[in-house]
């Protein structure tokens, strides 16, 4: 195992602490502040008592090294929230950001249709994901089955008003993209 690579327990784990800490804390216990922190003490106690094998070099590494780079410590590491794709209510104090004037969102061919008629919108989480880069969108895309690429006019949805926010890890977000910022469908 190199250093900086996570081993399959660790990715595992960091799911499971994607779900805990974005979705279903309450299935743990664990109750986040308002502003989607969790004392890491706490998380890993109530990690451990699922019975999953977990220390705090173990949480360090998973937010050093988690491709995705889901996790953020506070300055002292006490305490840890997931950076965004949160399902439940938590406010993230987000600025508002201009964008690049093209953004990318990978799903699957299954919601080409859909996504034509009424555009993508956040579905089960708090805003819609969009990446600055192509690669992105598409390993976003293979998640979901047979990828397709949407291409979105960003600079006219924020000329026309939308906000636009990035997240810590570098995901663009938004409420819902219109149909009509469409500027290409890549398969």
């Amino acid at each position: 195992m190199k250093d900086d690579k996570l081993t399959k327990e660790e990715v595992k784990l960091s799911k499971f602490i994607s779900l805990v800490l974005r979705h279903k804390p309450e299935n743990i216990g664990l109750i986040l502040s308002k502003d989607g922190w969790a004392n890491v003490y706490e998380l890993i106690e109530k990690i451990k008592s699922t019975g999953r094998n977990i220390s705090k070099d173990i949480l360090e590494r998973i937010v050093l090294y988690n491709d995705k780079n889901r996790f953020k410590f506070n300055e002292n590491h006490s305490l840890i929230r997931a950076n965004q794709g949160h399902s439940i209510n938590v406010d993230l104090e987000f600025e508002e950001k201009e964008p690049p004037e093209i953004l990318f969102h990978g799903t699957s061919i299954n919601n080409i249709d859909s996504i034509k008629q009424e555009g993508i919108k956040k579905m089960n989480r708090l805003y819609v994901h969009l990446s600055s880069r192509e690669e992105t969108a598409k390993k976003v895309g293979e998640r979901h089955g047979k990828p397709v690429i949407i291409k979105i006019n960003s600079k006219q949805m924020y000329e026309d008003g939308i906000k636009f926010y990035l997240s810590e890890n570098k995901v663009w977000l938004c409420d819902y993209t219109d149909p009509k910022y469409i500027a290409d469908i890549i398969k």
